[in-house]
């Protein structure tokens, strides 16, 4: 259940409490979740202002600007981080403009990767050639990116030690990522893609990605794990997607292997597992429908009652879900339970 000031006002206003009990109530609840961002029409303008000029000064980056030359495009990096930062800090001192303040912080470390990537431009200093232009930081991988990834890294950091806004982890994360596939490449001695390599590099970043993850789960009451969550799957279960499979069992062993994802989702309470298992497990029937079972009539009818099944299960479940939750619980090692993190509001 979510609750929104409105709410509280509108509990007033019937006279269920009075004006000052709601506010006061208000300011308990902010301070017992700090940084929470809700899904309202303001959040979701604040965000996509922010993602906007994130885009405009990333991803969407012309060729034309880059003729202003990399010194300048270094200093103009630069002169955004340092406006961002300056408004960002004014607009968190006022406490119903933390969010809009800590994207502005979030939007200056994003200005990291073009402020390097000019200075290395304008030195002539890569890591181990000239990758191309800033545009081409986002579509592909190349050694040379790594200093810029770093750097980014530590920004993130930086920042989070000043203000505790989860959303700062989302351009640490990405950073990571990235760097976890250049390496791969400045790895290998040409310092060109090569695909198995970066499969091996991909599993071992997502594993560590996932546990840094859990460590932060349970050490946070603010949702900082998400993006973590989020990138850290995307590396582990794209790679393992990504390989040859070229016998049933191993096809087999990777449907288990994202059912185990499903029941990780639950034990965790992140829905992203349960988003790429699902994907997983889909893409194991679809193999089946497309080679095993191409021919036969009854495969659809077998799926189709196996997933009335389960929903049917569910419903079982949500109309009895207290008594067997309590039962389950009751089955479970006290130093599992200890080692879940704990419930934690807006967690995705």
């Amino acid at each position: 259940m979510n609750i929104d000031r409105e709410d509280l006002d509108e509990a007033a206003t019937r006279r269920i409490v009075d004006p000052a009990q709601a506010a006061a109530l208000w300011r308990f609840l902010e301070e017992r979740h700090p940084g929470r961002a809700r899904f309202t029409g303001l959040n979701v303008a604040y965000y996509l202002g922010s993602l906007v000029v994130i885009a405009a000064m990333g991803w969407l980056m012309t060729l034309g600007f880059q003729r202003l030359g990399p010194w300048a495009v270094c200093l103009i990096a630069v002169g955004y981080a340092a406006c961002f930062v300056a408004v960002g800090a004014r607009l968190r001192a006022t406490p119903d403009l933390k969010i809009p303040g800590g994207l502005l912080y979030a939007m200056a470390v994003c200005m990291t990767p073009l402020a390097i990537w000019g200075l290395e431009k304008g030195s002539g200093f890569w890591p181990v050639h000239d990758p191309g232009d800033y545009r081409d930081f986002y579509p592909y991988i190349r050694s040379s990116w790594i200093w810029m990834e770093a750097a980014t890294v530590l920004a993130a950091l930086v920042a989070l030690r000043k203000v505790k806004f989860t959303f700062l982890v989302a351009p640490a994360a990405v950073a990571l990522w990235f760097m976890s596939m250049d390496m791969a490449a400045y790895l290998a001695g040409n310092h060109e893609w090569q695909l198995a390599l970066g499969q091996k590099v991909s599993i071992a970043f997502g594993l560590a990605m996932l546990f840094v993850a859990y460590l932060v789960d349970q050490r946070t009451r603010e949702d900082f794990g998400f993006w973590l969550y989020l990138f850290g799957m995307t590396a582990l279960w794209g790679a393992i997607s990504s390989m040859n499979s070229n016998s049933e069992w191993r096809r087999f062993l990777y449907c288990l292997l994202n059912l185990g994802f499903i029941v990780l989702s639950v034990l965790l309470r992140r829905r992203v597992f349960l988003l790429y298992g699902a994907i997983g497990v889909n893409a194991y029937l679809v193999g089946l429908a497309y080679t095993v079972f191409q021919n036969s009539i009854a495969f659809p009818f077998v799926l189709t009652l196996l997933g009335l099944s389960l929903i049917a299960v569910t419903v079982k479940y949500q109309r009895n879900r207290q008594a067997i939750d309590a039962r389950i619980q009751s089955l479970v090692p006290e130093w599992l339970t200890e080692l879940l993190p704990r419930a934690r509001l807006g967690a995705a």
